[in-house]
């Protein structure tokens, strides 16, 4: 009976792979068929004259290494200072003691419930009091302060020992030094979770970039891509080599932190 449980469980798992897979499989695939091929129906899977043409046209004609280097810049900036910022707050909520804490993590945690989007309007006017709009920093600003940044490295950090904190401030460590040399080591797996999310929100924002950022040449890459389907629309194997380019840094980030990110999840979920 267990046998067949581990059969069917494996099987259920194969057939779930293959659902998540095939897709993205097919979209490499496609973005190196010429024009045409993939609106024949049924779908060839495998390109008979591969070409890089679309590949081509996206960083030469239609400059989408400008937009690259926009997602980039964003993301990149985006999660290193929430990084910093994020693991700087959790910290000070799960650790030092002052007044009101407690208060303040529980508002933190209600605020969790309102959708961003209802947020969206106030940032907006207020960014644009500061003279934000169409910038970089605009897109970047939102990103670095997070409720559920704070949240997950609070819930880590809980973890921490107190005695090892109270013995750096006996030999005369200050909280910040505490921070830097203590802190940020022993947090390091959870640390590399939240720069994956936090990658992976920023690079594939589509509705903040396109509210804030009004020079096309400051688009980020789902935004142009998404402007560019329109003049495209019928090119389904120029819009697959887009896609593919968009998706290809994702997982780079992935695997370079994979390690990381599943020793901080696994980790987080004892501590919790």
């Amino acid at each position: 009976m267990n046998r067949l449980r581990t059969v069917l469980l494996h099987a259920a798992l194969g057939v779930t792979t293959i659902f998540a897979v095939a897709p993205m499989l097919w979209m490499l695939s496609a973005s190196f068929m010429p024009t045409g091929s993939a609106n024949t129906f049924p779908p060839p899977l495998i390109p008979r004259n591969p070409t890089l043409e679309h590949y081509r046209v996206l960083f030469g004609q239609l400059a989408v290494g400008r937009y690259l280097f926009n997602s980039a810049l964003v993301a990149i900036s985006a999660t290193a200072l929430s990084i910093f910022v994020n693991s700087m707050a959790g910290y000070a909520i799960a650790k030092l003691r002052f007044r009101a804490r407690d208060r303040v993590f529980r508002t933190l945690s209600a605020a969790l419930l309102i959708p961003v989007q209802v947020t969206m309007l106030p940032l907006f006017l207020l960014l644009k009091q500061l003279g934000l709009v169409n910038s970089y920093w605009g897109a970047i600003i939102p990103a670095i302060a997070t409720i559920f940044g704070i949240f997950l490295i609070r819930q880590y950090a809980l973890g921490i020992p107190d005695d090892l904190l109270d013995a750096a401030r006996v030999d005369g460590a200050s909280e910040f030094r505490i921070y830097w040399s203590i802190v940020l080591p022993v947090i390091r797996p959870i640390l590399a979770t939240l720069a994956i999310w936090t990658f992976l929100a920023s690079w594939n924002d589509f509705l903040w970039p396109l509210v804030i950022l009004t020079d096309d040449q400051r688009y980020t890459l789902p935004v142009a891509l998404a402007s560019l389907s329109g003049e495209h629309v019928m090119d389904v194997e120029l819009m697959m080599a887009g896609a593919v380019i968009t998706v290809l840094p994702v997982i780079a980030v992935f695997l370079l932190l994979q390690r990381q990110y599943v020793q901080g999840v696994m980790q987080g979920s004892v501590k919790g």
